[in-house]
């Protein structure tokens, strides 16, 4: 492809110019991208944790597991989770039956805050539909503990 730097004639004999090609590579639009991925992944950061916020009790014995089994959420208000969707107590039984079939077990995940009385109402539940019961908590941090002297 020939380019004329003469405004069009063909025939005049005038110096050509050599047009030299961009060697530099234009980062704007890349870093214009790259901004926005930043704002939206900052914006929807927060969102991606886990929704139920719940201050499950410390102790000095924890057990790791890795098991997957329902999670039952007791909120601070008493409310009741089966995998973050609300449940009525009344029907936790039949539907860890007809989500998980053939689970066994069950993780209750509750609020230290929360009444005991409606976490033993949800344990009596699931003991009369014989489901083991495991609690959640975590472990107490050495650096919280208090030092015996």
């Amino acid at each position: 492809m020939a380019f004329s730097t003469n405004g069009g004639s063909w025939g005049s004999r005038s110096r050509v110019r050599r047009l030299s090609s961009m060697s530099d590579i234009n980062v704007v639009p890349l870093v214009d991208i790259m901004l926005v991925l930043l704002v939206i992944f900052m914006i929807t950061a927060h969102v991606m944790e886990f929704g139920l916020e719940v201050d499950v009790p410390r102790v000095r014995q924890t057990k790791d597991s890795a098991k997957e089994l329902p999670v039952v959420t007791i909120t601070k208000n008493g409310e009741l989770y089966l995998n973050e969707q609300p449940i009525n107590i009344n029907l936790l039984p039949q539907e860890i039956r007809k989500r998980f079939p053939g689970a066994q077990e069950v993780y209750v995940r509750a609020d230290k805050d929360t009444i005991w009385d409606v976490i033993a109402q949800v344990v009596s539940e699931l003991g009369e539909a014989k489901l083991a019961v495991n609690m959640v908590t975590q472990p107490v941090d050495e650096a919280e503990r208090p030092r015996s002297r």
